[in-house]
């Protein structure tokens, strides 16, 4: 059974019944801000909480959920109404993982299904090489160092300077798996120098090694899940 949390000031059932979150496997609960979600989230696991950008406060209230031990681990989902626009960097920057675009597109399914099942995540302290794609700054190159990596997203500490939506060509070598190359896009800023980066896409058999690496763990770096 996947449990979701649905925060929004209007009833969006009705945009929402025709995606995975209407299937039979799902528990739905509605909540109207970050401390009902908390009482929710004190009753059971939640797997994913959905918020719409038009609440009310919804930065505020993805930054409180962010900050609350038991929620901080759990996938939060932005609804908004276009895939990507500005006015959403603040929810992302907040701790959002992704923004969902409505009405729901034909990729929607798979993109929230994917941020459901939050892959473990392994402490690691390896160099990764960066360089911006796009933009005035496109080819810049400079170095940065991974401070955990799942099968999907990578945390990288660097003291270049990076926004929310920048887009990233990136290597780096996974002792002893081998070396993985993609481009990933900046999603959000942590903490001062440090930035949560969704990997889009990953050269020949990346993830299979990336997951290999997480899933090996290790007394010195022991799996644990969240962003």
């Amino acid at each position: 059974m996947i449990r979701a949390v649905i925060v929004s000031a209007a009833d969006i059932g009705r945009d929402l019944e025709g995606t995975v979150l209407f299937r039979r496997n799902v528990e739905r609960r509605v909540a109207d801000d970050a401390e009902e979600v908390r009482k929710i989230a004190d009753e059971a696991r939640i797997d994913v909480i959905v918020i719409d950008s038009a609440t009310p406060g919804a930065g505020l209230i993805i930054n409180a959920l962010r900050q609350d031990p038991i929620t901080r681990p759990t996938a939060i989902v932005a609804l908004g109404r276009s895939e990507f626009d500005f006015s959403h960097l603040e929810l992302l920057e907040a701790g959002a993982n992704a923004i969902l675009p409505l009405p729901p597109g034909p990729d929607w399914d798979d993109r929230l299904t994917r941020l459901i099942h939050v892959p473990v995540r392994r402490e690691t302290r390896f160099a990764v090489d960066l360089a911006i794609e796009g933009g005035m700054r496109s080819g810049q190159r400079f170095a940065g160092r991974a401070l955990n990596l799942s099968v999907h997203g990578i945390l990288i500490e660097c003291r270049h300077s990076l926004g929310v939506g920048d887009d990233l060509r990136l290597a780096f070598e996974m002792p002893p798996e081998g070396g993985v190359r993609g481009t990933g896009t900046v999603v959000r800023q942590s903490a001062p120098h440090r930035f949560g980066v969704e990997l889009t896409s990953v050269a020949g058999d990346g993830r299979v090694l990336s997951k290999r690496f997480v899933e090996s763990g290790g007394p010195d770096c022991p799996p644990r899940r969240g962003v």
